[in-house]
């Protein structure tokens, strides 16, 4: 290219469906909740627990740039991306940066945690999820609490999320959403773009989890 940048795909489309439903399932679990629209409510989770088992097979069999061993740097990286955040210079991240790697991480251990707990809540009246029998009324309600309190966890990164999203934008000039919606990148220099996993393969593993998590809710909520 004239200007040294070259568009590079570094997403694929699974990873940025996953993301973007993330980002609708979070709001609609909050809302169904703050509504008591509660079959909504489930629906989300039981979607949510899918797309997360989903991600989880796909962090290891998925595109590069999905891939945890590929975007979970050491610390020492870590500490070195962050000591340039303040520097102005050109994004050549292929895929998550060291930090935003680690964000990943935490943000998909909450979210499993709210779902996990989610099955065995309580609301004290008639609602509860499906395991709730299986691991007892003492059990519910201490979980019931940890699934109200992970939630707040779960806002707390969202906000950091955000916070550095737009901190990228404004001290670097980094156009994460950007790259996160149409999947490519303007790279200096001439960059080697990922491998990408097929998305057929992506589709089958979201419908076998799905499957799994269908198979679940029958057989524990009968």
């Amino acid at each position: 290219m004239a200007d040294g940048y070259r568009p590079t795909r570094v997403w694929d489309p699974p990873t940025r469906v996953f993301h973007w439903g993330i980002v609708i399932l979070i709001c609609t679990s909050w809302l169904s909740q703050h509504e008591d629209w509660m079959t909504v409510h489930f629906f989300a989770g039981y979607t949510l627990l899918a797309a997360l088992v989903f991600r989880l097979a796909w962090g290891f069999v998925g595109s590069d740039t999905a891939r945890f061993a590929r975007f979970l740097k050491g610390p020492v990286a870590v500490v070195r991306h962050v000591a340039r955040l303040p520097r102005r210079e050109p994004d050549s991240e292929i895929g998550h940066n060291p930090a935003g790697g680690w964000v990943i991480l935490i943000m998909l251990i909450l979210l499993l945690v709210q779902v996990g707990t989610g099955l065995c809540a309580n609301d004290e009246v008639s609602v509860q999820g499906p395991l709730a029998d299986a691991v007892g009324s003492s059990a519910s309600d201490w979980l019931t609490h940890i699934h109200a309190v992970n939630f707040r966890l779960i806002e707390a990164a969202v906000v950091l999320h955000l916070a550095a999203v737009l901190g990228y934008r404004v001290l670097k000039g980094h156009r994460l959403t950007t790259a996160m919606i149409t999947g490519r990148k303007r790279l200096p220099g001439s960059p080697i773009p990922p491998r990408m996993a097929s998305s057929l393969l992506a589709a089958a593993i979201f419908v076998a989890a799905a499957g799994f998590v269908w198979l679940g809710v029958e057989w524990f909520g009968n």
